[in-house]
């Protein structure tokens, strides 16, 4: 296991979910997996990531109800989220940034500007 930076990566497809993570630990990061919302909120405030890359379009609770439980929890209000989206308009973002997401990368997710984004986001 990696010593890199913990992420937990919030998808509900399993394709998807499983080909990021295998990405992102070649890339020498820790990934976390979660396929809901209430799996988000359980695997945060357990381990709590460094980042969550979190999907808005979630089965049960959708990403922008999850990031505004871990915002108001003491625990995980301090996680840096980053939203993933197929709708990347202008209002999106404004409400993800309200939700309290540090930044929004839209779907579909080009590995290069993920793993670009990455390090700015977590400030290294």
């Amino acid at each position: 296991m990696s010593d890199g930076p913990h992420l937990l990566l919030v998808e509900d497809n399993e394709a998807i979910r499983h080909a990021f993570a295998l990405l992102l630990e070649e890339h020498g990061y820790r990934v976390s997996q979660a396929a809901s919302g209430h799996e988000a909120l359980e695997s945060a405030r357990r381990d709590h990531p460094d980042l969550i890359l979190m999907d808005l379009g979630l089965p049960d609770l959708n990403g922008l109800e999850v990031t505004t439980r871990l915002k108001a929890d003491d625990v995980t209000r301090d996680i840096i989220i980053v939203a993933l989206t197929g709708r990347a308009l202008d209002s999106d973002e404004e409400k993800c940034r309200r939700a309290g997401c540090a930044g929004v990368l839209p779907k579909p997710v080009y590995t290069s500007v993920l793993l670009e984004k990455l390090p700015e986001f977590l400030g290294r």
